[in-house]
């Protein structure tokens, strides 16, 4: 494993433990060129996915990419980071065990969407914000009221 510090080739793992929900090992490593320690996580991949975007653009899955972008629909919210994790290994697993090799960008989203959406009801907003490409004020006021409106049922 390189080192993210000074991009030497060997580094030595000190630690190796399952993550809080089993679907990952995390490791401590210290580098062998400036003893530099950092973690890494080993995660099952189960098989390749492609993302099909719009314009029938396909690109490799990107479990970093999905994580990033809920990461950013939840930013200054009170959502734990692990939760965060659990949402983003939950989508990867539904994706991987889909059956197919190819998954349409927009059913990754509506997955996002339905995970926040349970996760909360800001970060949901926001991402549907993005998502849905809205245009204008009216537009989230709309999104807005169909949120609230739910969650009287």
């Amino acid at each position: 494993m390189r080192c993210p510090f000074c991009a030497f080739e060997d580094s030595q793992v000190k630690d190796s433990r399952p993550t809080d929900d089993g679907a990952a090992i995390r490791r401590r490593r210290q580098c062998e060129g400036c003893g530099a320690r950092f973690t890494t996580f080993e995660r099952i991949q189960l098989r390749e996915m492609t993302v099909v975007k719009s314009e029938n653009r396909r690109e490799p899955f990107d479990r970093a990419k999905l994580e990033r972008s809920i990461q950013i629909a939840c930013r200054k919210r009170p959502v734990d980071p692990a939760r965060i994790d659990r949402l983003a290994s939950a989508i990867q697993r539904q994706i991987e065990t889909s059956g197919d090799n190819e998954i349409a960008a927009d059913a990754i989203g509506e997955m996002v969407m339905d995970g926040l959406k349970a996760l909360d009801s800001v970060a949901y907003i926001r991402f549907a914000s993005v998502y849905k490409d809205f245009r204008e004020a009216k537009d989230f006021e709309d999104f807005a009221g169909t949120v609230s409106e739910a969650g009287k049922e």
